[in-house]
C-alpha cells in the first residue's frame, strides 16, 4: 500500500487577494451602487472646489461623521430586524445630560468616567424600552420609538431643567481634538474599529445571520427556532446603547450637554442605512453598505458648505437623495 503526504502550500498571490476580496464582499455587500456614487460625488467636488480634496478637509469629514456613523450601526440593526427607530436622537440626548449631571463638579460630582457609564446604562434602558413596547405590548416600531422619542426628549429637559451643562475635563475633549499618529483621534477610530467588529459579526456569528432571517421573516424565524423576541430586544437595546455612546462622543466635541442635542439626528442616521443599501422592509443591507451611506451624506453636506449653499437648500437636496435612495429599493424589491 501506497502512502501519500500532503504538504501544505504557501499562501499564494491568488489566495491572498481571495481572502481581499471576500473581506471587501463582507464588507461591502450590496452597496456597489453606492460605492460608486460615493466615488462620483468626491470627484464631482474635486473639481469643484480646491479645498475638498485636502487632508485638512477629508479629515474634518471624518470627525463630522463620528457621531452619525457609531448611530448608524445600531440602526443597522434594528433596519435589518425589519423595524425602526425614531427616538436615537433624544435617547442622545438623554445619555448625554445624565452624564453631565452625573458627572460634572456642578452637579453630583462622582466622576465623569461614573458619568459616562451612567449615560451608556440610561441610553440602553430606553433602547429595550422600545424593544419591549415592541415584543411585549405588540406596538409597531413606528409608534414604540415615536414614543420614546417623546419620553427620552422630556427626561432630558427636566434633569437640568433644560439648561445645558459646560466645560468637562481636557482628557475627555482631547479625545476628539487630538490626532494620533498625525490624523486620527480616538472617537473617529472608536467609530471604525466598531464599524469593522460589526461587520465581522454580522458575516460570521449565527446571532449575526439571524438577524436577516428575522427581517426576511419573522415567522418563519421563529419556527426554525430563532428567539425572534429576545433578539429583537437586544438589537434594541443595543441601538440605544449605541445612541448614548454617540452622545458622549458629540459631548467630547462640542465640550458641553444640552438637552436640544440630537434633534433630526434619526433622519441622518436612517438616511444613511437606507443609502447604504439596506431595505426598509428588513433581510437586506451591510455594516459596510451603511458605512458608504454615512460618507455619501457627509462628504455632501460637506462639499455644499464649501460651495457656499445655503442650509435650507442643503435640506431640500438631502430629502431628495432620501427620496431617491427609498425608491431604488422599492424598485429592486419589485424587480425581484
Amino acid at each position: 500500500m501506497s502512502s501519500h503526504t500532503s504538504e501544505a502550500k504557501p499562501a499564494t498571490a491568488t489566495s491572498v487577494g481571495d481572502m481581499r476580496r471576500s473581506a471587501a464582499a463582507f464588507l461591502f455587500a450590496g452597496s456597489r451602487g453606492p460605492l460608486i456614487g460615493l466615488i462620483l460625488l468626491c470627484l464631482v467636488l474635486s473639481v469643484s472646489t480646491d479645498t475638498f480634496l485636502t487632508v485638512r478637509n477629508i479629515l474634518n469629514v471624518m470627525d463630522q461623521i463620528t457621531v452619525i456613523g457609531i448611530m448608524a450601526i445600531g440602526m443597522t440593526l434594528v433596519i435589518l430586524i425589519g423595524g425602526i427607530d425614531l427616538s436615537v436622537g433624544s435617547i442622545l440626548a438623554i445619555a448625554m445630560m445624565v452624564m453631565g449631571y452625573v458627572g460634572h463638579p456642578d452637579y453630583m460630582n462622582l466622576s465623569l468616567p461614573v458619568g459616562i457609564l451612567a449615560g451608556l446604562a440610561v441610553a440602553t434602558l430606553c433602547g429595550l424600552g422600545s424593544g419591549l413596547m415592541i415584543t411585549a405590548m405588540g406596538l409597531p416600531p413606528f409608534i414604540a420609538t415615536l414614543a420614546m422619542m417623546s419620553v427620552a426628549r422630556g427626561l432630558a429637559n427636566i434633569i437640568t431643567d433644560g439648561s445645558q451643562i459646560v466645560g468637562f475635563p481636557d482628557w475627555f475633549t482631547s479625545l476628539s481634538i487630538v490626532r494620533h499618529f498625525g490624523f486620527v483621534s480616538l472617537t473617529v477610530a472608536l467609530m471604525i474599529l466598531l464599524t469593522v467588529t460589526t461587520g465581522i459579526f454580522l458575516k460570521y456569528r449565527a446571532t449575526g445571520r439571524n438577524l436577516y432571517a428575522i427581517g426576511g421573516s419573522p415567522e418563519v424565524a421563529r419556527l426554525s427556532g430563532i428567539p425572534v423576541r429576545r433578539l429583537t430586544n437586544w438589537v434594541y437595546a443595543v441601538c440605544g446603547l449605541l445612541a448614548g455612546l454617540a452622545g458622549v462622543v458629540l459631548a467630547a466635541r462640542l465640550d458641553s450637554v444640552q438637552p436640544s442635542s440630537g434633534l433630526g439626528y434619526e433622519l441622518d442616521t436612517i438616511a444613511a442605512v437606507v443609502i447604504g443599501g439596506a431595505s426598509l422592509s428588513g433581510g437586506v443591507g451591510s455594516i459596510g453598505g451603511t458605512a458608504v451611506g454615512v460618507l455619501i451624506i457627509g462628504v455632501l453636506r460637506n462639499g455644499l458648505n464649501l460651495l457656499g449653499v445655503s442650509p435650507f437648500i442643503q435640506q431640500i437636496i438631502i430629502g431628495v437623495v432620501i427620496a431617491l435612495a427609498v425608491a431604488t429599493d422599492a424598485w429592486k424589491r419589485r424587480a425581484k
